[in-house]
């Protein structure tokens, strides 16, 4: 039996103790200071309130004051929180890892330096941590189109676990894998965690389309703008793709689970895309920001502003073109600078041939 513990109670850290424990494994789930009122409820009732589910035998709760005796004996290390908790988490990594365990991140994102260059989130864990104990963990991460609540409920999940030994993934991958949790390993882990990162840019423009139509009083037509929004996909996959091939990874990677295939799942519903559909209705992001989804985490858009500053950081520098990464500019000049939702169509698809 492994041990893991998972600091981050939310609903997709908490859905993946469901494939781990009814595997025979132990899960134990630390909250973080925001997460007090889930903690209690897992501990009073099993049940995690926002997922609506009850947690398996084999699941723990603790509070952030007991971490230490939750990652005591801890095989695998599970980072659980959301991208604006990396700095966070991070800190409490420096007193609660320990040489040889196994660190899954499923946290997305990136940061960026003021000269652009761009670093994926577990080397934002890294740097803050000593170097000996860095290189004394085993650094993986989970990737894929994965909807917490589905998993939960044991719909087929398909997704890559990444990392840097071969070993390791399958370790890791055998503790998780079942008949509905489908997992293949890679060792492009940068392609694969700057497809997770980057995807989330493209799922706020997947919104646009119904605020458009809404904005006419066509949203219950019969044609609606599927052809707008397969177009709008294509480019976000097609800059995907770039962002994995620029950041040193292997382009194919943009193509599979942890790029198009996670985009789709984004793309879906959620938060950023109602944002987007708020957008697409003719409401500047500033006003959507301040008042329609006031307080909402919207990762997506966070993705934009950090990702869209680094690019034109970069191009002054002259390291990629003006012509490189239209969308994810356009989509830039929409969240800082309330530009109007006139799409740049004839800067897409320009390497044709």
């Amino acid at each position: 039996m492994a041990i893991m513990a998972v600091l981050g109670s939310g609903i997709m850290a908490t859905a993946l103790s469901f494939p781990m424990s009814e595997n025979g494994h132990e899960v134990r789930l630390v909250g973080t200071h925001l997460d007090r009122e889930i903690i209690d409820s897992i501990q009073k009732t099993g049940v995690h309130p926002n997922l609506g589910l009850k947690v398996n035998p084999g699941v723990s709760a603790y509070q952030l004051e007991d971490a230490p005796t939750a990652f005591a004996g801890a095989d695998v290390v599970m980072c659980g929180v959301n991208s604006f908790g990396i700095e966070w988490i991070a800190e409490q990594f420096k007193t609660l890892l320990r040489p040889g365990q196994k660190l899954l991140c499923i946290t997305k994102g990136m940061r960026a330096d003021a000269d652009g260059t761009l670093h994926l989130l577990p080397e934002i864990i890294q740097n803050a941590l000593p170097k000996e104990l860095v290189e004394q963990v085993s650094w993986n991460a989970v990737v894929g189109p994965s909807i917490a609540g589905e998993v939960a409920v044991h719909h087929d999940t398909a997704v890559v676990f990444c990392g840097h030994n071969q070993d390791d993934l399958e370790y890791l991958a055998d503790l998780f894998r079942t008949d509905y949790y489908h997992v293949w390993t890679s060792l492009d882990f940068v392609g694969h965690e700057t497809g997770a990162a980057t995807k989330n840019i493209y799922a706020f423009a997947a919104g646009f389309a119904a605020g458009l139509l809404k904005a006419q009083g066509k949203e219950n037509d019969r044609y609606v703008m599927y052809n707008y929004g397969s177009a709008i996909f294509a480019q976000g996959q097609k800059e995907v793709r770039q962002f994995v091939t620029f950041m040193g990874g292997i382009p194919e990677t943009a193509d599979g689970l942890g790029g198009v295939g996670d985009m789709f799942v984004t793309s879906m519903g959620g938060r950023n895309v109602k944002a987007g559909t708020f957008v697409g209705q003719g409401i500047p992001f500033s006003q959507v920001r301040s008042v329609h989804m006031k307080g909402v985490t919207l990762e997506g858009v966070a993705a934009i502003s950090v990702i869209g500053k680094a690019l034109r950081a970069l191009t002054s520098r002259g390291v990629i073109q003006e012509s490189d990464f239209p969308l994810c500019r356009f989509l830039y000049s929409v969240v800082e600078e309330d530009a109007p939702l006139k799409m740049p169509w004839d800067k897409f698809f320009a390497d044709l041939r």
